[in-house]
Parts: structure tokens; sequence; C-alpha cells
């Protein structure tokens, strides 16, 4: 079972954050390699925090010495070479990791593209997810399978697809 916890502070604007975080979380562990986690008996926990710049380049600051804010931060909680034996738990609850967005990083590159905030959200949201699960980008090889996961999850939830190929 998937449990998604939500903090949203402001500035972000109202909406049903948990329901799209539920659905992001879901369609991002669907469209993976790790989609039998969502069959195993155990609870397995993501914390999704939706907060102010300010907050974001202060954890970006202090766990990456990146002194800005980023649009999302992921903070996995299981090391990426034991994510495959989750499933076989007796602990009956698996702590994943937190992700945590930026709302005017995120809102200025929904408006950049084109896309609603809560869109631009929902895929950040499946890119954190992801590297919750282990995977990067920071090889070629990597990032395309990568994208090429959230390109699944998102296209599942009927939303826009976060890499289009520009002429």
């Amino acid at each position: 079972m998937m449990l998604v916890e939500h903090l949203v502070e402001p500035p972000w604007p109202d909406h049903d954050w948990q329901t799209l975080g539920e659905r992001a979380v879901a369609a991002a562990l669907a469209a993976s390699p790790q989609a039998d986690l969502a069959k195993t008996s155990a609870t397995v926990e993501i914390s999704v925090r939706l907060t102010s710049d300010d907050a974001v380049h202060t954890l970006n600051r202090q766990y990456r010495q990146q002194d800005k804010p980023t649009n999302v931060l992921s903070f996995p909680m299981v090391q990426p070479d034991l994510i495959e034996t989750l499933g076989n738990t007796d602990d009956g609850e698996i702590l994943l990791g937190d992700i945590v967005l930026a709302h005017d990083v995120c809102a200025r590159e929904a408006a950049a593209r084109g896309v609603a905030l809560a869109d631009h959200a929902t895929h950040l949201i499946v890119h954190g997810v992801l590297h919750l699960l282990g995977h990067d980008h920071m090889g070629d090889a990597q990032a395309e399978a990568m994208e090429t996961i959230e390109q699944a999850a998102m296209a599942a939830l009927g939303l826009h697809d976060p890499y289009p190929i520009e002429d």
C-alpha cells in the first residue's frame, strides 16, 4: 500500500494537492521497473512538501551546496541498491523518502512551458518519486531511461509530455 503524506505551505494556492500527489506517485511507480512495490503488504510512505522558494533554497544550500532554489528536491531514505529488496520486508512500513517543491520556481517553469501549475507539479512529483526509487539523470543513457518513465507516467495521467521534441 502506498501512503502519500502532504504538507502544503504558502504560497501554494488552494488545490486538492493530496489527490494530485497520490495520483502522481501511483503513476510514477506503475511506470517504473519497481512497480511491484505497490503490491507489497508493507506500507510504502512518501512525503511531499509544497513550500516556498526560500525553504527550498535553504535545503538546496544545506544538502547540495547549491546556493539557489530549485524546482524539486528528493531525499531518499533507502539506498538505491536496496530498492529491489523492499518487497520482502517484515517491517510493515517502508519510508521511501521526501519530495520538496518550490512554488515560485515551479510557477515560472509552468508558465514558460504553457502548462498549469498543478500539471507541472504533477510532473515534478513523478520526477521526484523516480529519484526516490534510485533513478538518476547524470549520464545520457540514465537521463533517457528516466525521461521515458516520466513520459509514460504523465501519459497514463492524461497530461502533457514533459520532454517534447523541439524542432
